[in-house]
């Protein structure tokens, strides 16, 4: 167990040295942040002591590795649009884009597993049927589209929901949340909804696929041999094996969630950090720009750290195969 985390460490390690010199690239080949901090008016001394002062006037690798010390310690400069400090922006926008993909993940398990267990269940049945149509609605309509689909159905003819914004949040320490107010809660429905239904037909179409699969296989004939009841061979036994595989594509979907939410920011007006870099990349915020990368990098390879390590946990013949190995 040791020596596979250790494995899984120096791999995260070196995604996110290889993603902090990308980030870094755009510093170097997108703009001069000098240009944007003084102008095009500045004179050559003003340039050349900026250029001292941020260090810019140094090697290559050198400013890599003050870039990657920064970054280790969540210091990305400050934002050449706005003129605050990019860890700040950061900070106050995460809260927003975190809770709207943890809504849109739970929406899209608690309603994509019981269809997938349905449609799987009752093959061939007319709301089988329904279930799989809609998923490849699901599939195939671009996220743009059913956000301005809800908006046009839910808010602008029957007005039931806000279209924009987040509405009223509280403050909990350094986490603004708008989970804890009615107002909160009516706002991030059709967002929510907009982003999950993706990832909702996703998980209903692989669990009906594994659990297809688990059905056939040998253990499901002989507890049906040895009269089991249905409910007990179902829910029991195999939705246990089919929800394994689905662990894992829902724990990299989160990470998607968090990283994409920036379409469905954007059609929102959803003060999170996918609007946030949209804005970045219309003013060509390099320092926003990076950040996003870099943070965005690093929660998939924790998401996807966790998600090795409770597979490992969960299925015994990983476990078998290693020890089997050594």
């Amino acid at each position: 167990m040791f020596a596979f985390i250790l494995r899984r460490l120096i791999q995260a390690v070196i995604v996110m040295i290889a993603v902090a010199f990308i980030s870094f690239m755009l510093f170097q080949y997108v703009g001069d942040p000098v240009t944007f901090l003084l102008g095009q008016d500045a004179t050559p001394q003003q340039i050349a002591e900026l250029r001292s002062a941020l260090g810019l006037d140094k090697p290559f690798f050198v400013q890599f590795w003050h870039f990657l010390v920064n970054a280790a310690q969540g210091e990305f400069g400050i934002s050449l649009r706005q003129g605050a400090k990019v860890s700040s922006l950061i900070a106050e926008r995460f809260p927003a884009t975190f809770e709207l993909a943890m809504v849109a993940a739970l929406l899209a398990l608690v309603i994509g597993v019981p269809m997938g267990v349905y449609a799987a269940l009752r093959r061939g049945s007319f709301m089988s049927q329904v279930f799989m149509t809609l998923s490849l609605l699901g599939v195939s309509l671009p996220t743009f589209l059913i956000g301005i689909l809800l908006i046009l159905i839910f808010s602008v003819h029957l007005g039931w929901f806000p279209s924009f914004g987040r509405g009223t949040t509280m403050q909990l320490g350094f986490w603004s949340t708008g989970l804890l107010s009615a107002k909160g809660w009516h706002h991030i429905i059709l967002p929510a909804i907009t982003l999950a239904v993706f990832q909702l037909t996703l998980i209903m179409r692989l669990v009906r696929a594994e659990m297809l699969e688990v059905l056939r296989t040998d253990y499901i004939k002989f507890a049906k041999a040895r009269g089991l009841s249905n409910r007990t061979i179902y829910f029991g036994h195999a939705l246990k094996n089919t929800l394994v595989p689905v662990m894992t594509i829902t724990g990299l979907q989160l990470g998607g969630l968090i990283a994409f939410a920036i379409i469905t920011e954007t059609v929102f007006q959803w003060p999170g950090m996918g609007l946030l870099f949209i804005q970045a990349v219309t003013f060509a915020d390099i320092p926003v720009m990076a950040a996003y990368l870099c943070l965005i990098a690093l929660i998939f390879v924790v998401i996807n750290l966790v998600v090795d390590l409770l597979y490992f946990a969960v299925d015994p013949r990983l476990r078998v195969e290693k020890s089997g190995g050594h």
